[in-house]
């Protein structure tokens, strides 16, 4: 939207100083007149000499004087004005070239400015902070695109592969091929949701509401016990009534998130998973541990990026998910304010504990309020 050009700050800056000197300098001027008059008669006055002067003589002396004194006033207050303003305002200056280079897409680019810490120096700090805040953002998207094209083209080049083999060989089993088919088209179908509930919690397009934490786990528990029991995992919940804000669908997705990949990375048989919640004074806690082998300390923060399950990790060939599961978990946690953190157990396994902050006053189902949050 075009608009009209104005005066530069720097000149308004000029103006202002150089008017506020004009205006000192002539209530300083009154005062002075005042005071002389006060204390010159109209009529002659006693002097040495041949010429006794009066108060017309002392106002034809006075004002000639005032206005060279106003007219030095003005230009010393535009020249000092400017070079003050120009001196005021380099940092802004500063400021408006990294902002207008980043705005051409240049990001690796900081301001560092230098002094004390002033207003101008709290604004390049934050414009810096931003900067790299919004850098790392835009390098993990293009990671994050990278391998979720790599991911989704995989099962499309498998499907290409297996039409072109059914249609060069009419002869082929046709259960064989659609079972496949319909194996990886599942894995697609996954996949994409997974991709969209992760863009959905990124730009968190969700409405807050009032839940039980506790509820959630449980729920996503006894989804997920079928599961467990096929891989001889135990699943054990604790906790009482966990206040939150939240999404609710969305909480429960992160809660089966984690559930499930307790169960899926565990022991060949008897893993144990422990599922627990807890209300604290100042955030709703849900904890999540479960046995398995023993995972690296350098490797724990690599899991929450999208696609990578772990190496050193077990898993099985079915129900191993599309590698977005903790992604998922960290992006909800993000949205809701919360913070993630994961911790390898020394025995073995995962433990991943939530903390969602706490607001407003949690109401139950029977709509009785339960507590303050």
């Amino acid at each position: 939207m075009g608009r009209p050009p104005g005066l530069s700050v720097r000149l308004r800056l000029t103006l202002s100083y150089a008017g506020f000197l004009m205006v000192a300098g002539a209530l300083l001027l009154a005062v002075v007149w005042v005071f002389l008059l006060r204390y010159v008669p109209d009529g002659p006055l006693w002097f040495p000499g041949p010429h006794v002067p009066n108060r017309s003589d002392l106002q034809r002396a006075f004002a000639p004087r005032a206005l060279q004194a106003l007219g030095f006033l003005l230009a010393f207050g535009l020249l000092g004005g400017w070079i003050l303003a120009g001196r005021m305002l380099a940092p802004l200056t500063r400021i408006t070239r990294a902002t207008r280079r980043a705005a051409n897409g240049s990001l690796s680019h900081r301001i560092h400015m230098e002094g004390r810490n002033d207003e101008f120096r709290e604004l390049a700090d934050a414009f810096d902070t931003m900067l790299a805040q919004l850098e790392a953002h835009v390098e993990e998207q293009k990671r994050f695109a990278a391998n979720a094209s790599h991911e989704l083209r995989t099962p499309l080049a498998i499907t290409q592969t297996l039409l072109e083999v059914a249609r060069n060989d009419p002869n082929r089993d046709t259960g064989e091929l659609l079972r496949i088919l319909q194996a990886v088209n599942t894995r697609a179908i996954d996949l994409t949701e997974a991709l969209l509930l992760l863009s959905r919690a990124d730009q968190r397009t969700f409405t807050r509401e009032h839940l039980d934490l506790s509820l959630l786990a449980e729920e996503a528990t006894e989804t997920l016990l079928p599961m467990a029991e096929k891989h001889g995992i135990t699943v054990e919940t604790s906790g009482g009534i966990t206040p939150a804000v939240g999404s609710p669908a969305l909480l429960l997705q992160l809660t089966a998130n984690l559930v499930h990949n307790a169960i899926v990375h565990n022991l060949p048989a008897g893993g144990t998973v422990s599922v627990h919640t807890e209300s604290r004074h100042d955030a709703s806690v849900l904890r999540v541990e479960n046995t398995g082998r023993r995972i690296p300390s350098e490797l724990v923060p690599t899991l929450v990026e999208p696609f990578q399950r772990g190496t050193e990790r077990i898993r099985t060939d079915e129900h191993t998910g599309v590698g977005l599961g903790l992604a998922i978990v960290h992006s909800i946690v993000r949205a809701h304010d919360g913070t993630l953190d994961l911790t390898a157990r020394p025995a073995g396994g995962l433990l991943v504990t939530v903390r969602l902050p706490r607001d407003g006053t949690f109401v139950s189902d029977k709509g009785v309020p339960v507590e303050s949050l």
